[in-house]
């Protein structure tokens, strides 16, 4: 229900009582992912939507249904081979849908959809499968791990539902996660369906130049919010950066020391230039990031690295400078260059090797921990 948090902010402002519908799995190819949500108010009005049509209609009349009779519901839509256009999905998919119905009062479901109306990160995470008692009980959860609300079960519940959405917050992850009722992690038991919202990551592109135009438009593809910043103002314009969130002209190890960032922000440098890029990337390997890259040969890089050491930059600092910055794509083109630095940045924040899945025998699936998405206690249904 995150996903329409804007539409819901406004009904909780206008006392409206509504009931949701929150798809909470997916299996083969379906329009939309977990946390897509409908929701229907008492009038009848709808907004959102679970499944880009082919099942709108049917998850309508479960919410107008919730509404009357009070009681949360999950509903499965799927593929037919006997009759593909009855209400299911053509595409060949399946999803679990879950109905709930929300009162005007209802302190945790509009506590979360103000979070994530303002922008702020939080988790809320509903029972998605269990005693019906249980269906739809939710609990909020704040990044520093603090949450409201309650699950109902045992003592232990609670407690555990919101580290294990704590987690998946950290890394902004919609998914289920099975846990017992005693919040212990034997199979079994309860789906937790979390919902994460957290605002999107910072990319900062250092440099104005050719390359990172393309780099801009492969970063908001990705889903960052992108900055750009050059301390030429005649290369730092919205003309030549219009997909840019952000366009910052200062120094940049100025502007990187003024400015927000946190352990999901990437810094690309693509100055290649010492007066440039030594400052501001002694500050960058300082700080608590993602990512840090730079462009350049392997004689700017060797240069660099030298520079960098002689003013107090430490081994264990530089070893998490990526330079020369990408993957080895053989890319001659911005638009190559901007896949190939990219991949790396998905490789790093997920695992990956960056080696050919062909003839490997390396997990397709990586998480940050080292083990394969999906394994088991934890692991979310991304």
């Amino acid at each position: 229900m995150l996903d329409i948090a804007e539409g819901l902010s406004r009904w909780f402002e206008e006392g409206r009582e509504f009931a949701v519908a929150t798809v909470v799995a997916v299996s083969g190819s379906a329009p939309r992912g977990p946390g897509a949500a409908l929701a229907v108010d008492g009038e009848g009005t709808a907004i959102g939507s679970v499944s880009g049509g082919c099942v709108e209609g049917a998850v309508y009349d479960l919410c107008v249904r919730a509404l009357q009779d009070g009681r949360t519901v999950r509903e499965r839509f799927g593929y037919d081979d006997e009759d593909a256009f009855a209400v299911g999905l053509t595409c060949g998919g399946v999803i679990d849908v879950l109905v709930t119905p929300v009162r005007a009062d209802s302190s945790v479901f509009r506590a979360g959809v103000s979070a994530a109306d303002r922008g702020e990160a939080a988790a809320l995470v509903r029972v998605a499968r269990g005693p019906a008692e249980l269906l739809g009980r939710a609990l909020l959860v704040r990044p520093d791990g603090s949450y409201g609300g309650s699950l109902g079960g045992e003592p232990g519940l609670d407690r555990t539902a919101a580290e294990e959405a704590r987690a998946m917050l950290d890394t902004g992850r919609t998914g289920t996660v099975d846990i017992a009722q005693d919040g212990s992690h034997c199979p079994g038991g309860l789906t937790l369906f979390v919902e994460s919202r957290v605002p999107p990551p910072r990319m900062i592109v250092f440099g104005a130049v050719d390359f990172a135009t393309a780099l801009v438009r492969a970063g908001k593809f990705l889903g960052y919010h992108v900055t750009v910043c050059d301390a030429r103002p005649v290369f730092a314009t919205r003309v030549r950066f219009p997909e840019a969130d952000d366009l910052v002209v200062d120094w940049p190890h100025r502007y990187l020391r003024r400015t927000t960032t946190d352990a999901r922000t990437v810094l690309c440098v693509l100055t290649h230039d010492a007066k440039f890029d030594v400052p501001l990337l002694e500050a960058a390997l300082r700080l608590p990031v993602a990512f840090v890259g730079a462009m350049g040969s392997r004689r700017t890089h060797q240069d660099r690295d030298r520079r960098l050491r002689e003013v107090g930059v430490t081994e264990q600092e530089l070893a998490r400078l990526h330079s020369p910055i990408g993957l080895d794509l053989g890319a001659r083109t911005p638009e190559e260059t901007a896949l190939s630095i990219t991949a790396e940045i998905v490789a790093a924040r997920r695992g990956g090797t960056g080696v050919p899945l062909t003839g490997s025998d390396t997990s397709i699936h990586h998480d940050v921990d080292g083990r394969k998405a999906g394994d088991s206690g934890s692991r979310a249904a991304a």
